[in-house]
């Protein structure tokens, strides 16, 4: 049944048109369905704040232990019999200490003292043998506890050495150990293709000669932006790395660098507190929308 609008009262009509104005705004400008772009929707996605970092340019080199030099120690006079034994391989002497006792033929007693200081590293001194000037050593010493990590280093890296540059030797059964470039080689091994560099180590333990030690070398240090390794993807496209904008996914091509501890050095591409993938992957496209949560809170 219909109401002509004139047999309405005029405050009742009055009354009526505002109702059916803000009714048509609000149908009009938002119709029923619609949701705002910025609201969380789609597959909930680990995310973190892209921050700064450093990284160390490391070059590896891999190689031997030696003497830095060796000293033989033997008596003067030949036909000498060791009558006492007073040091033994591996253990630290003194400049001057006494190593052994020699019998004189004449009668008496021969002292054998360490002409430097260092680790003892071979030792033949054994009483009732014979010792002589031309013999074999009785004792063989690492002056002044100075060794050499002589390394090989590919040639694409023998261009970011320089001498005095800090390293960490890894000796096994001796650990972590301090060294420093001491010498750069001047040619390449042509059928390898790699350069040699002498690392110089001094330690009063008692490190094997010839054992195999693996030297990092702190070449430079660059400092910028870094995402997880597992952010970034390697495509046909380049190198990306899918970042998280109003809730959708975008795909952002970079320029990364240096690597350390499992995250990725990015020297273009992305800014300081950009939100990246935690772990990007192939199921995620450009403009997919997404449910973004903070690594820390998915940690939860």
């Amino acid at each position: 049944m219909e109401f002509p609008m004139r047999h309405l009262p005029r405050a009742a009509v009055r009354a009526l048109f505002p109702a059916t104005i803000a009714a048509v705004l609000v149908f009009g400008q938002y119709p029923a369905g619609a949701a705002d772009d910025d609201a969380p929707k789609g597959p909930a996605v680990t995310v973190l704040k892209v921050a700064k970092s450093c990284f160390s340019d490391i070059v590896e080199a891999t190689g031997t232990i030696i003497a830095r030099e060796e000293t033989s120690v033997r008596p003067e006079r030949p036909g000498l019999k060791v009558t006492e034994v007073l040091a033994e391989a591996g253990e630290t002497t003194t400049a001057g200490q006494v190593l052994a006792r020699l019998a004189l033929p004449e009668g008496g007693t021969l002292q054998v003292t360490a002409p430097v200081a260092g680790v003892i590293a071979t030792s033949t001194a054994q009483i009732g043998n014979l010792a002589s000037a031309k013999g074999e050593a009785l004792f063989t010493i690492v002056a002044r506890s100075e060794y050499d990590l002589v390394g090989l280093v590919a040639t694409t890296d023998m261009r970011k050495l320089a001498v005095n540059q800090q390293a960490t030797v890894r000796i096994a059964g001796a650990g972590d150990i301090d060294g420093k470039v001491r010498r750069i080689g001047p040619t390449v091994e042509p059928n390898i293709q790699q350069g040699m560099v002498y690392i110089g180590i001094s330690s009063q333990k008692r490190l094997l000669l010839n054992a195999s030690g693996r030297a990092l070398i702190k070449t430079g240090q660059s400092c910028n932006v870094a995402v997880p390794l597992t952010s970034v993807q390697y495509s046909s496209a380049g190198t990306v790395v899918q970042v998280i904008r109003r809730n959708r996914v975008e795909t952002k091509r970079v320029e990364i660098g240096l690597m350390s501890g499992g995250n990725i050095e990015v020297r273009d591409g992305l800014n300081e507190g950009d939100v990246v993938v935690a772990r990007a992957g192939a199921l995620l496209r450009e403009g997919d929308p997404v449910r973004p949560v903070m690594a820390a809170e998915a940690a939860k």
